[in-house]
């Protein structure tokens, strides 16, 4: 019987990782069908989609220099293009001012960041180094993207409703997380493996509080005497939904 190895391992988690992201990436794709379909981006913002575009490029570029980093290119490569159509949905289908404002974002943050980073570590490192340098720059992005979720832990805990955090997205995520922990782990990349520890923590923290105010204060203060909630507070709780879905689904790897 073969013995599986780090390497074969290391494989295996990357393939799975890829299968779980592909899902993940696909998410917002009911969110755009409806951009689509009412000619209107509504009270959706581009800086969530804007911000995983720059992070699937970083990852690209990161599994070019990495050997053996084609599991990361296959699954970043799918992420760009599928970032750039949300992105060419949200513009052609928002007003005049978002349309420049997001155009904006994209020259100035998209691709002048990537060429700023590629400039910079062309000119300044080289090698191993380099590699090294991306990394680092990757597992601060991620970090940070990761992190973006407090808001909406934070938006349950003032409301005491789970309304605002999608759980079937959180739990893919946590998975998603646990994939590409295992690959970083089995290839000895701690630049992707690191940050990942930290979405999986995040996640069953979202998990967890879920659960408690889904299942235990939720049942705990509902009261069947409760007044029907008006138009104009289902209007805002619909604007709350959509800004802080939005940013969960910015981690991806």
């Amino acid at each position: 019987m073969a013995i599986l190895t780090t390497k074969t391992l290391g494989a295996l988690f990357g393939i799975l990782g890829n299968a779980v992201a592909v899902g993940v990436f696909l998410s917002p794709g009911p969110t755009f069908y409806r951009i689509y379909k009412r000619k209107s981006s509504e009270g959706y913002k581009s800086l969530p989609y804007s911000v995983a575009l720059f992070s699937a490029m970083m990852l690209l570029y990161y599994g070019s220099l990495k050997p053996n980093g084609i599991l990361l290119i296959t699954i970043n490569s799918f992420g760009c293009f599928i970032e750039l159509l949300y992105l060419t949905i949200f513009v052609v289908y928002s007003l005049k001012e978002t349309k420049r404002s997001t155009l904006k974002l994209l020259i100035l943050f998209n691709m002048g960041g990537i060429s700023l980073v590629l400039l910079l570590t062309g000119l300044l490192t080289k090698g191993t180094k380099r590699i090294e340098a991306v990394g680092w720059i990757n597992a601060v992005i991620n970090i940070c993207v990761f992190a973006a979720p407090l808001s909406v832990m934070r938006q349950v805990i003032k409301t005491r409703s789970v309304e605002f955090m999608p759980i079937t997205l959180t739990l893919a995520l946590n998975l998603n997380a646990i994939m590409w922990f295992f690959y970083g782990f089995f290839t000895n990349d701690y630049y992707i493996a690191g940050p990942n520890i930290l979405g999986f923590l995040l996640g069953m923290a979202q998990t967890i509080l879920y659960i408690i105010y889904k299942y235990c204060i939720g049942k705990v203060e509902q009261d069947p005497t409760d007044q029907k909630p008006t138009k104009d507070s289902n209007l805002s709780s619909v604007d709350n939904v959509i800004k802080d879905k939005q940013q969960i689904d910015l981690q991806i790897v």
